[in-house]
């Protein structure tokens, strides 16, 4: 069920944001006077196809949902009747095709823009940067972040959840700089502290674990040892672990709450531990053996349960939100921050500075659809709005066959007052064929390799 509704919602993201694009190029050259024979969702054979408007264009849904395409009319292609010539796209003035190939990315940037101005109206809702254990000889440590702190502000920006504080960050490590935060101590007391970030590459970013490089974990809110749901197949439904198991003790070692029975799991991989669980009135005594999993460079026990959640304090979240007008402000800043970040994260990789380890392909967008989407509409707004931004920035990349590439034609065009020879264009589309092919190589083999990790 996971995966199909990964599947499912990867098809709407992408259906929403290839629909955004190629209107982008619709809309313009319409407004120019260009004919469209073909308006495309998806390419391959239509599974559903219909004629509209006085120029009786095409609308099709194409049955592989991953990209589309808008069909002008051109003598590039084919014949164009003599009374039609002025509309076809190859006769426009330069400047006009120039319009109709950047208004796709536009567009993803505008709809990014939407997508978080709606989000930030609405309000995001986490949890607040409380801070829980400080670790020795770390940035935070170093920086003065003590056990207890609440961060409060990024450079002067606020950051109400941990997401936000997350964001700031990567920000700061991509652009090797300082962090400067804005903490709060358990009385009130106010102050301001500077983290150096030197210590984290880009490449570590990948490694999920951001937190725990900086050196401090998140406050825990304890949850009572009980388990709500047991993953089939797992070790705990081997074990005989059922749901409303509580948990007593491990190898006779009391268990308070879930955090002491997850670390006391994680720190035994293969290990056989004798569990006590209170079940219907009864104590029964399981032997339990946590599966070995990879956690960054370690490896941690897990068993395949699932605790059962209670409501937290509202004392303890945050929310990030505007006014419709501030919020548009914050749509525009964060689409431009976004757009900057993959630019200089695809600077580094070409560089050599950051691995291309960092690159995802289609089965980890599907996961993340998947998951934003069961986080609720903010997430998968916020969802939408990177991976358009990633589309707008990818586009626009001098590759030939992007919209990037013809872009430079035509710039090439007006300094030197003529085309580029078709010849020229014909050695262009095979290296970006090439380089293409090569990108998406790379991003599905590692998509291949987080799957098997």
């Amino acid at each position: 069920m996971d995966i199909l509704q990964n599947i499912l919602f990867f098809i709407v993201a992408i259906a929403i944001l290839v629909t955004i694009h190629e209107f982008g190029h619709y809309w313009v050259a319409k407004q120019l006077g260009i004919k469209i024979l073909k308006f495309s969702v998806g390419f391959g054979k239509p599974l559903w196809s219909t004629r509209l408007g006085s120029d009786d264009t095409e609308f099709a849904i194409g049955a592989i949902p991953l990209g589309g395409y808008v069909k002008m009319l051109d003598e590039r292609e084919g014949p164009v009747p003599m009374d039609l010539r002025d509309r076809a796209f190859n006769n426009k003035p330069v400047l006009h095709r120039i319009a109709v190939v950047a208004a796709g990315p536009i567009f993803n940037f505008l709809f990014a823009i939407v997508a978080y101005w709606l989000m930030f109206v609405l309000g995001v809702t986490g949890v607040k940067p409380l801070i829980g254990e400080v670790k020795q000889d770390t940035p935070a440590y170093t920086a003065g972040i003590e056990q207890g702190h609440e961060i409060l502000a990024v450079d002067g920006e606020r950051t109400p959840t941990w997401s936000a504080f997350v964001q700031k960050c990567i920000n700061k490590i991509v652009d090797e700089e300082p962090l400067t935060v804005l903490v709060k101590d358990s009385v009130g007391a106010e102050q301001t502290l500077k983290m150096d970030l030197s210590s984290i590459q880009v490449d570590d970013l990948s490694k999920g674990n951001l937190l725990e490089q900086l050196g401090f974990s998140p406050k825990r809110f304890p949850l009572p040892a009980v388990i709500e749901k047991v993953l089939p197949d797992s070790p705990a439904e081997k074990a005989g672990l059922m749901p409303k198991d509580k948990i007593l003790s491990a190898d006779g070692q009391l268990i308070v709450n879930w955090t002491e029975w997850v670390s006391y799991v994680q720190k035994r991989p293969n290990q056989t531990i004798e569990t006590e669980v209170f079940r219907d009135e009864n104590k029964i005594t399981l032997q339990l053996v946590p599966a070995p999993t990879k956690q960054g460079e370690k490896t941690i026990g897990r068993i395949g349960a699932i605790a059962k959640a209670k409501p937290l304090d509202k004392s303890y979240l945050g929310k990030e939100q505007f006014s419709p007008i501030n919020a548009l402000q914050q749509g525009v800043k964060k689409t431009w921050e976004m757009s900057t970040l993959t630019l200089k994260l695809m600077g580094k990789m070409i560089m050599g500075e950051a691995s291309v380890k960092n690159l995802s392909g289609p089965i980890s967008i599907a996961q993340y659809a998947g998951q934003s989407a069961n986080m609720g509409l903010t997430a998968f707004l916020s969802f939408l709005a990177i991976v358009s931004v990633s589309l707008g920035v990818l586009n626009l990349l001098p590759i030939p066959i992007l919209d990037g590439g013809h872009l430079l034609y035509y710039l090439v065009e007006l300094i030197i007052g003529k085309p580029v020879s078709e010849s020229v264009q014909l050695v262009g589309q095979n290296i970006g064929v090439l380089l293409l092919v090569a990108m998406m190589s790379i991003a599905f083999y590692n998509d291949i390799m987080r799957l098997f990790s």
